[in-house]
């Protein structure tokens, strides 16, 4: 299938009708749109429904917040998207102008609303504004009169983030003016090329969450975030809501090394240095905010963020920009000495794998490599057992997954690739040698996802180890093709196949299900792929999985597991820090929704105080709950406590 594929990209890119100065222009969508649905795994037609996702998409760029249109001025805006998606094939884009002065003229109106709310001396944070958030939750409102109470609401919490951020009200008030000033302006300066772009990526959007539009520009960003020697603060960031989130902190990176950004994190500002004034980013285009972050190693930039841990409160986080750090990022081994029950004394090894990292050339570092050597450091010491921890591996190559997978076994097929009009491709580990035969605890958490969900996957299908961790993997099954088009047009990213695991099962939205729940507390209700607007569903296919894998190793039964599982339940039910995780839980689940403009000025800290609570977790070298948990299990299953139980039953 890989040559398939190959051949496939290496089509022409773009039908004729481009502009001769190498940008987008209206002739251009329609082919463009059509190889959208041409490489897709799994819509292959622009159909109603596919047009309607498209503008579902385009209507949360435009009014991410819900506070510039009334619903029946969205049901105008969807009914014009919908003419111009059937008038785009005649090379008509009027259509889409259309919808550019609609927005235009209602952020102009906006921004004269907050103007003339903020010139009131006497206005005052209200404490008692409650808002709801995640305008998911929100409907478009029905009249003049909800669409300003929404607004009002906005204004005092947008001004209490200032507030907590260190900025005067008055001051604060000045900003958010300025704030909704850039916003009008980057509206009305939108090219033709920029309003294509966007609507190109609205429509790839509405196929799956991972197929995407690169323009130029945001294809420049995207190879420099895959360059390793980026100097910036290590983060990989998107946009949802109006809001840049915190996907994920890359393990060796500045913001890593520093310790506060967690995933999930929302910026709300960013100052150029410790005293800089800060810039709000609310509504703010991700390019824009990513070019504010990014700067020269050495020096430093201060991010204002939001955190709902289990209540909303905004910090102030000060990173010194740097290289990433690949001797950071790299594969780890970690040694624990562990009195088992009976008083037996272990040897426990800890590996620890954030991604499935590599490059080329001879001097590059691999993480196959690097894992293959401190498996064979691990036999060399005698470790009684290995954890694998991935519980913050989000992927990298798949290669890298189906070698480090075969590690544990002989040989056989690892996972498969599967697309819409071909057979399934198997990806074998041809090499029968098993670097690791002992016991083997795989750690993972709802954040594990793509490659690290098929080296848990096989694993498990194999029952060659136990996987630990919450209840299911994040759930990213899906692969990825960038098509190149000819220069200053840009890129196709398209999912083109699915993953699967060797008994059949995808990968896709229903990740790994944990042998034993060790919960992370992370709301599962909310987090994960399958919570992706669009996500695609999951599927199977025939089982594919090798005796030629077995020899050299115990295979772990499922009674052995059912045992293990019992025992580690009772250690959570009293202990006092998985106690302390379900609180987190469980307030996190009540508090979710609305959120009090008063209590979140009551959390708000000083930068000093992250400065304190951050130096106060990097001190501490202690395993979280789930390791010493994970830890636990695996010195249950060295000296065979599970499988005495799971006999005696």
């Amino acid at each position: 299938m890989t040559r398939l594929l190959l051949a496939l990209l290496l089509l022409p890119a773009l039908a004729p009708a481009a502009r001769a100065d190498g940008t987008l222009s209206c002739p251009t969508l329609p082919s463009l749109l059509d190889r959208y649905v041409q490489l897709h795994v799994e819509t292959h037609s622009i159909d109603d429904a596919v047009i309607d996702r498209a503008i579902e998409r385009y209507v949360e760029r435009v009014d991410p917040s819900k506070s510039l249109f009334l619903e029946a001025e969205v049901r105008d805006l969807r009914t014009r998207l919908r003419r111009f998606m059937a008038d785009v094939k005649k090379a008509d884009c009027t259509g889409l102008d259309a919808a550019k002065e609609m927005a235009l003229a209602r952020q102009k109106e906006t921004e004269a609303w907050y103007r003339k709310a903020l010139s009131d001396p006497k206005l005052e944070i209200d404490k008692e504004v409650s808002l709801e958030v995640d305008a998911d939750h929100r409907a478009f409102p029905k009249t003049t009169a909800e669409r300003d109470e929404l607004r009002r609401k906005m204004m005092h919490f947008q001004l209490a983030n200032y507030v907590t951020s260190g900025t005067e009200l008055a001051e604060a008030k000045k900003l958010l003016v300025h704030r909704y000033e850039l916003i009008t302006r980057r509206v009305a300066e939108q090219s033709p090329t920029d309003l294509y772009a966007s609507f190109l990526d609205a429509f790839a959007s509405g196929l799956d969450p991972h197929t995407s539009y690169f323009s130029a520009d945001a294809l420049e960003d995207f190879r420099i975030s895959m360059n390793l020697s980026l100097e910036g603060i290590g983060a990989v960031l998107s946009t949802r809501d109006g809001y840049t989130v915190v996907q994920e902190v890359v393990p060796g990176g500045a913001a890593d090394r520093e310790g506060t950004l967690k995933a999930k994190d929302r910026i709300i500002a960013v100052s150029q240095g410790r005293d800089g004034k800060p810039t709000d980013v609310i509504d703010v285009a991700l390019r824009d905010v990513v070019r504010l972050i990014r700067g020269k190693k050495g020096s430093e930039v201060k991010l204002t963020v939001l955190r709902k841990e289990p209540t909303t409160r905004t910090l102030n986080v000060v990173i010194t920009r740097d290289k990433i750090d690949l001797a950071e990022q790299a594969a780890k081994l970690r040694w624990q000495d562990f009195e088992a029950e009976g008083g037996r004394k272990l040897k426990l090894a800890i590996l620890e794998l954030p991604s499935f990292y590599g490059g080329r050339g001879p001097e590059a570092r691999r993480c196959d490599e690097d894992v293959h050597k401190l498996l064979d450091e691990a036999r060399a010491g005698k470790a009684d057992g290995l954890v694998l921890d991935l519980s913050r591996n989000s992927g990298g190559l798949l290669q890298a997954a189906v070698d480090i997978s075969g590690m544990f076994v002989k040989t056989g097929p690892m996972v498969a690739i599967d697309g819409s009009d071909r057979q399934p491709q198997e990806l074998f580990d041809e090499d029968a040698a098993v670097v690791w035969s002992g016991p083997l605890v795989v750690l993972t958490s709802a954040l594990s996802a793509s490659a690290s969900e098929i080296l848990a996957g096989a694993v498990k299908d194999y029952h060659r180890g136990i996987v630990v961790g919450d209840e299911r993997t994040f759930g990213k099954g899906t692969v990825q093709n960038v098509v190149n088009l000819p220069a200053g047009f840009g890129a196709l990213k398209v999912t083109t196949a699915l993953f699967f695991r060797p008994s059949g099962v995808s990968t896709q939205s229903a990740g790994v299900a944990a042998d034993i729940v060790v919960p992370s507390g992370i709301d599962l209700d909310t987090f994960g792929e399958k919570h992706q607007p669009g996500s695609l569903a999951t599927r199977s296919i025939g089982a594919f999985a090798s005796d030629d894998a077995k020899g050299g190793w115990t295979p772990v039964a499922q009674p052995v597991i059912d045992a293990l599982a019992a025992r580690s339940a009772v250690r959570q039910a009293k202990d006092a820090e998985f106690a302390k995780v379900r609180e987190r839980l469980e307030k996190a689940r009540k508090s979710a929704g609305a959120i009090k403009v008063g209590d979140l000025l009551a959390e708000g800290k000083s930068a000093e105080d992250v400065e304190a609570e951050a130096e106060g977790e990097k001190k501490s070298e202690e395993p979280s709950p789930q390791a010493k948990e994970a830890l636990t299990i695996l010195a249950d299953l060295v000296v065979g406590v599970g499988t005495l139980e799971a006999t005696n039953r």
